[in-house]
């Protein structure tokens, strides 16, 4: 018997046991459960199978949840134990007691600009029970039951995983700090997740929050007009370390008349918040495949053999605040109604590496923990008679699971509609969706604190007045019970909006976002009437907005599409602000170029320029290192001679005014900037944009936020390295599926920073340079095809 006949019937034989396990009537499969469990507690006895395809590919199979999780667990632990590890010290709570306290965390799981911040918040989340609440509340408010199996077997994988390896990654070999966990510990990572919009934007101010001195300024003085710039400038899509373009095409569009689905996440490259690829599956139960933020037990992003989704960040604000009236005689009380009501303290010490442990006190109210600010740029002190509270919602929400639970399990997208209605479970992105017969959905399905425009108006501080219509945080005043935030019938969960009140678009040909708000969801049928703190309606779109809805517009009309164009379409590497702005731009260096002779040869050079961010695009390394100059210095206002036009928002603004201050500035700054460096201004993009893995160079295209690039990327400029030598975010998990009628689906699929963080693993950056060369994965989905995988390897894992 031959190595490929052995793996079969191991194959064969292993699924034939999943399934008959799967196929055991309710009571004996509850007996089987209840001794599963029974066996997990004494000795062990949660296993999986896992077989290995192409790029290091897991499929998981496994007879229950518990097992699922056990396989996924381990699976991760296996590519990227390191960062693991690193988020598990992070909701610990423990990382200044490993790395110091003045470290910074890497900001996958907060913003905290220190260790120490991070840990005191973190800290006081395990002090105060509140995962242990969460995992407590009764579904669909809590998780469900399936969901909490998963969390279960995790972290048993993980565990066994770490007990029968040896960790050769060099980020953590050796580490003390690479330890064990617990089922909690995987539901707090899975908190922060849920925060990251909210309390996690202000983990510096919660922890650094404290009364005022003795003698101390009465009042405080909050710029508004800063303080309105400073949260729109934090809420700006362009401005945010995630972002995505998602586009999915109905029937009427495609070659079968089925639907099309192109996820294209922008996430960051390095840390807690990649992405890791795997396929789940309980026979009888579940089949699904994509990609899941790590230390998640189900799949985020992904497709069966019936539907297809993806997510987008959204623009809805996760956030509120609410001005507290101090007690004149005690600034740790509040008023409500005119009665004093006392702030909890939550005293928490932490450990630090090489000092005294450090100990502070966090004050919490009915709205939340008081805050001191939002980031360095929107500072909110907290004076004798003026203190802020900060409400996240997303703080009473750990059901963000089993939103991904009921998506793998949907059958269309109405399964995934009806998911969101019932679940609720979404902090900070909208969803994408297509399926296999012919049908589209889009929804900005999000927990948002309930904040209507009419509360806005009755009930917003002088600060908030200014702040909501900027940017969509309320400001509320917190002394009155009639600014309290209500609750929609139809919300799982007091103070947030119900799905009726959702921006939805149904069996469009086309739904595309690439993180505006959803206005222009298509722009043939506008979405309107939603609150502010969704997002705008008829405002200025990013240029990638702009971009891609020219695309996938002209991609609709043209019609009989299939896979094949949504992997064109991920790789076109169109440059939209090139499209509007390279004429102009050459015009303005020639004119500048009569008295400035220097800059001659950069005026034929952009004029040649393909207004592509290929790896071969000469000059758009050039213009790309102007446009960042420009955009930086000259306000949009002033930047375009044609004006925003919301009767002609792909189309507009337009023109460039190359006569505004800081076009000569940028243009001969950049000139001179790659003059510095060695860098010949023709350069293909590809020879100084790359990224060094196993001391190879690896050419990478795609482009900037600015630029409009679908193929987004954000690299690291070091001109004494040569160039763009790193990525912090960008393209990640990108999927294409369709389906042909059969029973698997047609997906293609690219990792783009690989499943491995670990240098030594040969799936460490095998899909980059996939990516690189344009080339994808042909996703293995049906069993036939998984068994055929060339270099098939099999693993059955268990408990020990």
């Amino acid at each position: 018997m031959d190595l490929r006949t052995r793996l079969r019937h191991l194959v064969l034989t292993a699924t034939a046991l999943v399934t008959a396990a799967a196929a055991l009537p309710p009571a004996s499969a509850g007996a089987a459960d209840a001794g599963s469990r029974n066996r997990h507690l004494s000795s062990g006895g949660l296993s999986a199978l896992i077989r290995y395809t192409e790029h290091g590919v897991p499929h998981i199979l496994a007879k229950d949840y518990a097992n699922l999780g056990f396989g996924t667990g381990w699976a991760q632990a296996a590519d990227q134990v390191c960062t693991l590890a690193d988020g598990f010290v992070t909701v610990r709570g423990e990382r200044s007691r490993h790395f110091g306290a003045d470290a910074a965390p890497d900001g996958s799981l907060s913003s905290a600009t220190k260790n120490l911040s991070s840990d005191l918040y973190f800290a006081g989340v395990r002090q105060a029970g509140t995962v242990e609440k969460l995992l407590a509340t009764p579904a669909p408010a809590g998780p469900s039951r399936q969901v909490k199996e998963t969390m279960r077997g995790w972290a048993a994988g993980y565990n066994a995983w770490l007990a029968q390896n040896r960790v050769t990654d060099p980020a953590c070999k050796g580490a003390g700090w690479v330890r064990p966990v617990s089922a909690l510990d995987v539901a707090r990572r899975g908190f922060a997740v849920s925060v990251l919009g909210g309390q996690g934007r202000g983990v510096d101010g919660i922890t650094a929050a404290a009364p005022p001195e003795t003698g101390a300024a009465r009042t405080s003085v909050v710029d508004r007009e800063r303080a309105a710039a400073a949260a729109r400038e934090m809420f700006a899509s362009d401005n945010a370390d995630m972002g995505s373009n998602a586009v999915a095409f109905s029937g009427r569009t495609t070659a079968n008349g089925r639907g099309l689905l192109l996820g294209n996440p922008h996430y960051p490259w390095q840390g807690g918040r990649r992405f890791w690829q795997s396929q789940q599956t309980i026979p009888g139960e579940l089949n699904v495949s994509g990609g899941s933020l790590l230390g998640t037990t189900v799949v985020n992003i992904g497709f069966n053999d019936k539907v297809a989704w993806s997510h987008t960040v959204a623009t809805g604000v996760t956030l509120n605040l609410h001005q507290l009236t101090l007690d004149p005689a005690d600034p740790t009380a509040y008023l409500v109604d005119g009665r004093p009501e006392r702030m909890t303290r939550r005293t928490v010490s932490v450990p630090v590496k090489g000092a005294a442990p450090v100990t502070r006190t966090q004050w919490w109210t009915r709205y939340g923990p008081v805050v001191t600010g939002l980031g360095a740029s929107l500072p909110l002190p907290w004076s004798a008679t003026t203190a802020y509270a900060l409400n996240d919602p997303n703080a009473a929400n750990l059901r963000g699971s089993d939103t991904a639970l009921g998506f793998a399990k949907a059958r269309s997208t109405q399964g995934i509609a009806k998911t969101l209605r019932r679940v609720q479970g979404l902090p900070w992105v909208n969803t994408v969706a297509a399926d296999s017969a012919g049908h589209t959905f889009f929804s900005q399905s999000q927990v948002l604190p309930r904040i209507t425009d009419d509360l806005a108006q009755r009930c917003s501080t002088p600060l908030g007045k200014v702040t909501y219509p900027a940017s969509g945080v309320a400001v509320l005043d917190g002394s009155r019970t009639d600014c309290a935030l209500g609750s929609d019938k139809d919300a799982v969960q007091p103070g947030i909006f119900g799905p009726s009140r959702m921006p939805v678009l149904e069996d469009a040909p086309y739904a595309e976002n690439s993180n505006d708000s959803a206005w222009l969801t298509n722009a043939d049928r506008p979405i309107t009437g939603y609150e502010r703190v969704f997002g705008t309606v008829a405002t200025r779109r990013s240029l990638r907005t702009r971009g891609a809805v020219e695309d996938v517009s002209a991609m609709a009309e043209k019609g009989g599409l299939t896979v094949g164009d949504l992997q064109r379409q991920q790789f076109a590497n169109r440059a939209p602000a090139g499209d509007l702005a390279a004429a102009g731009t050459v015009e303005g260096c020639t004119a500048l170029a009569a008295d400035r002779p220097d800059l001659k040869e950069a005026c034929g050079v952009l004029g040649r320029w393909d207004r592509t961010v290929n790896t071969d695009s000469a000059g758009a390394l050039l213009f790309d290192r102007f446009w960042r100059k420009l955009v930086a210095s000259v306000p949009q206002a002033e930047l375009w001679k044609v004006p925003f036009s919301a009767a002609d928002p792909v189309r507009t603004p337009n023109t460039l005014n190359t006569a505004a201050p800081g076009f000569a500035t940028a243009l001969t700054g950049a000139v001179s900037e790659l003059r510095a460096a060695g860098i010949a201004l023709d350069a293909p993009l590809g020879k100084h944009q790359f990224v060094v893995r196993d001391g190879k160079r690896i050419a990478l295209h795609g482009g900037t936020e600015s630029l409009g690039i679908w193929n987004k990327i954000e690299p690291v400029w070091n001109p004494a390295g040569g160039g763009y030598t790193e990525v912090t975010t960008g393209s990640s998990h990108i999927q294409a599926v369709g389906w042909d009628g059969g029973r698997c689906p047609v997906a293609r699929t690219l990792l783009t920073y690989a499943q491995s963080s670990n240098p030594s693993s040969p799936h460490y950056s095998d899909q980059t340079e996939l990516y690189s060369g344009e080339r994808w994965v042909t996703w293995r989905f049906c069993e036939k095809d998984i068994l055929r995988a060339p270099g098939l390897r099999v693993e059955r894992v268990r408990e020990r």
